[in-house]
């Protein structure tokens, strides 16, 4: 062995990554906590795994759903963008009236 290369260092071999499996149950969870308003990132922080895994069971369950299920899934996420957008608006309000 050469001076200064070390043996981790002579092969160029990437651990092996095995896939793991999650069982239904542990999905729903995970899901259920981001239908409940916590971000994807912070989910799969807590839980431990990519925050990607999520957004590929979210996209897999949506097209499980029948159509009324579907419907009341996009009039929340909708519910939601309308009152960030009232939450701002009133910030804003709160912001300009102070300054007269």
């Amino acid at each position: 062995m050469k001076k200064g290369l070390s043996k981790s260092s002579l092969g160029s071999e990437k651990p092996v990554r095995r896939k793991r499996k999650y069982d239904e149950e542990f999905k729903q969870h995970a899901l259920a906590m981001v239908r409940n308003g916590q971000t994807a990132r912070s989910v799969a922080q807590a839980l431990g795994i990519g925050e990607n895994l999520i957004h590929r069971w979210k996209r897999a369950s949506r097209t499980e759903l029948p159509a009324i299920e579907q419907e009341v899934e996009q009039l929340r996420r909708r519910l939601k963008q309308v009152e960030m957008e009232r939450d701002i608006l009133k910030k804003a309000l709160s912001i300009f009236s102070r300054q007269t």
